[in-house]
């Protein structure tokens, strides 16, 4: 399954801000905002500030229940998401995206609409049945979010530190039995 540009980039940016929040955080202060926005470029309103950057980091245990959700949860939350906010929706082009749809005020806060589109994107999950393509990373001792974009469904690791570690490990136990 192969979603649009702007959907897997808002589900990109979504993973990538709650897993910000795993020990150590790494959304600690602005020089990490101008970091996540640099991988993330939002167009509109960016103020930058210690406000946005808090309400950033308010979002994220939001976004991971949206994220993890089973379909029909999902689906409520993502209802939700859409109905707390007043939507402006318009196509847009800029930048090296092509023509896509951007569903709030390029105005509203920077949370708000990092809200709306994972909800949207979100809206393309649920219409497919891609859900399973959001989970925890495979490692036992990691809690951080995967998303599988991959055409074989193959992808079960946050990160490529948590894939070389269990890899290891099971050549090691490999290695151990034989």
């Amino acid at each position: 399954m192969n979603f649009t540009d702007d959907t897997e980039d808002a589900l990109r940016s979504a993973v990538w801000l709650v897993n910000t929040a795993e020990d150590p955080d790494t959304l600690a202060d602005i020089d990490d905002e101008r970091a996540f926005l640099e991988d993330f470029p939002y167009t509109g309103r960016l103020d930058r500030d210690a406000v946005e950057l808090a309400a950033l980091r308010a979002l994220r245990p939001r976004l991971r229940a949206m994220l993890l959700a089973p379909r029909d949860d999902m689906a409520a939350a993502v209802n939700d998401a859409l109905a707390s906010v007043t939507l402006t929706p318009r196509l847009a082009r800029h930048g090296d995206m092509d023509w896509h749809l951007h569903a709030v005020a390029d105005d509203r806060p920077l949370d708000e609409r990092i809200l709306v589109e994972t909800a949207m994107a979100l809206v393309d999950v649920i219409r497919t049945d891609e859900g399973s393509r959001i989970s925890v990373c495979a490692d036992d001792s990691c809690e951080a979010l995967a998303l599988d974009l991959s055409r074989n469904r193959s992808k079960r690791y946050c990160s490529t530190t948590c894939a070389n570690r269990n890899a290891v490990a099971a050549y090691r136990a490999r290695r151990t039995a034989s």
